[in-house]
């Protein structure tokens, strides 16, 4: 197993570990678990770029990768959820945009071509995990609403972009 594989099983590792120190009542426990998902978060930066500099691209990774990352995020908000920090319609429209795209993707890759990540994409992800950090400082509940804000509208934002660049995949003439 190479380096970025590695990489991506500790991200995934790390994701039940974060959780756990949400939950545990001790003294800076918030910080611990904020350092735990900052780690995490560049262990799928890092991945990625040892895998592509070094040409050490995997199907493993091409299917572990974005899980891990979607795991990731998924759980922290959910964890906001359950903390009334975050509305569950939020993490509902994130989770249907990350279904969406995946399905979008299938269906090009079904027919031989492939759809690389835009930059609305990465935006949305550099400005999720910022605005996640920034909820785990346990700020007031306005900043809460401002980073759910930030991330429903960066996640609306790619979606559609996703969508209306790649409308050709979906061929809806045959409806």
């Amino acid at each position: 197993m190479n380096l970025p594989n590695k990489l991506t099983l500790l991200r995934i590792i790390m994701i039940p570990v974060f959780v756990v120190l949400l939950y545990l009542d001790f003294p800076f426990n918030n910080l611990v678990a904020l350092a735990v998902f900052i780690l995490a978060s560049i262990t799928d930066t890092l991945d990625g770029y040892i895998a592509r500099k070094y040409n050490l691209i995997t199907n493993f990774g091409k299917f572990m990768d974005p899980i891990a990352d979607k795991l990731l995020v998924t759980a922290a908000m959910l964890v906001f959820v359950d903390w009334h920090m975050m509305p569950a319609w939020v993490v509902i429209v994130v989770v249907a945009r990350e279904f969406i795209v995946s399905a979008l993707r299938l269906v090009a890759a079904n027919n031989g071509r492939v759809i690389a990540a835009g930059w609305s994409g990465k935006g949305k992800t550099a400005s999720t995990m910022v605005c996640i950090c920034i909820m785990l400082l346990g700020l007031p509940q306005w900043v809460n609403a401002l980073c759910s804000a930030v991330i429903l509208v960066t996640t609306a934002y790619s979606g559609i972009e996703y969508l209306v660049k790649n409308k050709d995949v979906l061929d809806l003439s045959n409806i």
